[in-house]
């Protein structure tokens, strides 16, 4: 098994959904199937955008694309993708991450290795560019970000140094940088409520909601998540709202949802408050999911306490 970085170009002819899917020519078939079972960098080309590395996720299989000839598909393993916390520059001091792209003087190359959508990553260097995107110390970050140090991490006198593939596969750590992605990308705003609640020592109230969940084949791609309070976020869950195929509409399972909570709790348009970067927009394919297997079901016995 080996490492890849894997480019990815939002309008490109390929049909790259990255944390479920990646669209690659015959040509670079040998080297994707030696990174079957194993993880791949996700890198965004300069004439794509500003991103550099921007997220890994573990190739699960790769099959033929069907239809088009000399096109494969490899499949993300469920739950594997998962975007950084902070996006990696293409360069680090003017040196470039990977020892392929620099000339002998570390200055960075031009063409050749440069240009190719599929490039091998040793794993010194794997491992360098997820330090950088998802630093050992996240959870304690996020726990001391709005005030001193949380209970229990006071004894800490330096961060826990976490190995690569713990905190790629550490569901408390993948939950912390879920979090902390999803309500960046909607500047801390519910998405259907519309406000942006803060409590009295600065922490946002807004929690980041998957929208197929994690057990059930969800990722943790922004896409896959959406902002809301506490209550929206028990309601979505429970399947007594969800978003109309429009991809904006919030639904309302009005039998068991009293009027005066849905004018309380929405925003006043009925619609979703999006995210300001369309590629954190939520999937099409996870809200559709969502009003299938999840809205309109029963909540269960727990009971309602409209307030």
């Amino acid at each position: 098994m080996v490492n890849l970085v894997l480019l990815h170009k939002a309008d490109s002819i390929y049909e790259d959904e990255p944390d479920v899917v990646y669209d690659f020519p015959r040509t670079y078939l040998k080297a994707v199937r030696e990174a079957v079972g194993d993880w791949v960098v996700y890198y965004e080309p300069v004439k794509a955008g500003p991103r550099g590395y921007f997220a890994v996720a573990k190739i699960r299989q790769i099959i033929p694309k069907p239809g088009v000839e000399g096109r494969y598909l490899a499949l993300i393993e469920p739950g594997s993708y998962l975007p950084f916390d902070a996006e990696v520059p293409r360069l680090v001091d003017g040196r470039p991450l990977e020892a392929s792209l620099a000339e002998p003087d570390g200055t960075p190359k031009k063409g050749g290795a440069v240009q190719l959508a599929v490039r091998r990553l040793p794993e010194a260097e794997f491992a360098r560019i997820v330090d950088y995107g998802l630093p050992q110390d996240l959870e304690r970050r996020e726990a001391t970000r709005y005030g001193p140090f949380a209970e229990g991490l006071e004894d800490e006198a330096a961060p826990f140094q976490r190995p690569v593939l713990e905190r790629l596969t550490r569901r408390p750590y993948r939950d912390v940088a879920f979090r902390r992605k999803v309500r960046e990308a909607y500047d801390y705003r519910c998405a259907m409520s519309g406000l942006q609640l803060r409590n009295g020592g600065g922490r946002p109230e807004v929690q980041a909601a998957h929208i197929r969940p994690v057990e059930r084949e969800g990722s943790d791609a922004v896409r896959n998540g959406l902002a809301l309070s506490g209550t929206l976020h028990w309601m979505f869950d429970r399947g007594l709202i969800s978003v109309a195929e429009d991809c904006e509409t919030i639904l309302v399972s009005r039998n068991k949802v009293p009027g005066e909570v849905v004018s309380r709790l929405l925003r006043p348009d009925g619609k979703l408050w999006k995210p300001s970067d369309q590629k954190n927009w939520p999937s099409p394919a996870n809200l559709k999911w969502h009003r299938e297997n999840v809205f309109g079901q029963t909540i269960g016995d727990e009971p309602v306490n409209w307030g």
